[in-house]
């Protein structure tokens, strides 16, 4: 698990913790899909402790380029909350949100939120100095039926396809110039898509 913290900003959003794992049955990935669904309106102390259990921004690793583009995404959307401007319900959701080039909430959900086709999952959480980092990886363990893996594995799982067509990447100039060469189309794709989660919050 990767752990860091952002100290400049409200102490219950300094603390980073980000988990890859893979290997994640279809068959899991939908019934943790439902189980996310019913967490949402559980009530009641159950529904409270449900919540907790999965309180994770659960995001599909394919769309993924790199951990810069976690790190950027995160910022971007703790930001957002320390500055009350949240354009969805949690910072978790928010994270999601921020990785789609589009403003559509339902989209990015669909698109890189934990689906029935999902078979490698990343993790968040944003959380405070009092939650110990070995609690939140037990916990993630506990939510994901998958093999946890170092974030160095990240790069086996990315679909640049589907990245490139999500951010509408076909006819970039930059990727036109590098045709053929698989490393160097793949940094110039991870630098725009990196830029672009940078600005969310302030485009939006």
């Amino acid at each position: 698990m990767l752990s860091y913290q952002l100290p400049h900003l409200p102490p219950e959003l300094s603390q980073i913790h980000i988990a890859l794992y893979t290997g994640v049955a279809p068959a899991d990935a939908a019934a943790l899909k439902r189980r996310l669904i019913s967490a949402a309106t559980a009530e009641g102390v159950e529904g409270e402790r449900e919540r907790e259990a999965v309180n994770f921004a659960f995001v599909d690793a394919r769309l993924i380029t790199s951990t810069r583009l976690l790190r950027a995404a995160v910022y971007s959307a703790v930001l957002a909350d320390a500055q009350g401007r949240l354009l969805t319900k949690t910072v978790h959701s928010e994270i999601i949100w921020t990785l789609n080039p589009t403003n559509n909430i339902s989209e990015a959900m669909r698109r890189y939120g934990v689906s029935e086709t999902t078979t490698a999952l990343v993790l968040v959480r944003v959380a405070g100095p009092d939650l110990p980092a070995s609690d939140i990886q037990i916990a993630m363990d506990a939510a994901v039926k998958g093999k946890r893996v170092l974030m160095e594995e990240l790069e086996s799982v990315t679909d640049w396809g589907a990245i490139k067509k999500y951010h509408k990447l076909a006819n970039e100039p930059a990727l036109k110039e590098v045709r053929g060469n698989v490393a160097g189309e793949h940094a110039i794709i991870d630098e725009i898509v990196v830029s672009q989660a940078a600005l969310r919050s302030v485009q939006a």
